[in-house]
């Protein structure tokens, strides 16, 4: 194996080390996206917890369950192109 060769391999390993990384950080996005809303709440419900605001701990932890349930409806409906257009909002 000669010296320029095994710098093509390292670049190799490199750049697919890369690419994973960024499907990785593509894929929590999405996620984060999806369920951003539930995920917010929850860490506020946690946060005003452990400052002694439980009023605003309970409300907090509320609304993240709403959201949660509001994604898991959401994930259960059926989406196709004979409803495209309900599903972007547009009649």
């Amino acid at each position: 194996m000669t010296f320029s060769t095994k710098i093509r391999s390292r670049g190799q390993g490199m750049t697919e080390y890369i690419i994973i990384v960024a499907l990785i950080a593509i894929a929590a996005i999405g996620v984060y996206n999806y369920f951003g809303r539930t995920i917010r709440n929850q860490t506020g419900a946690m946060a005003a917890g452990l400052a002694g605001q439980q009023n605003e701990a309970n409300a907090a932890s509320k609304q993240a369950t709403q959201a949660g349930k509001a994604a898991k409806n959401d994930a259960a409906t059926q989406r196709g192109l004979s409803k495209f257009a309900d599903n972007v909002g547009e009649h």
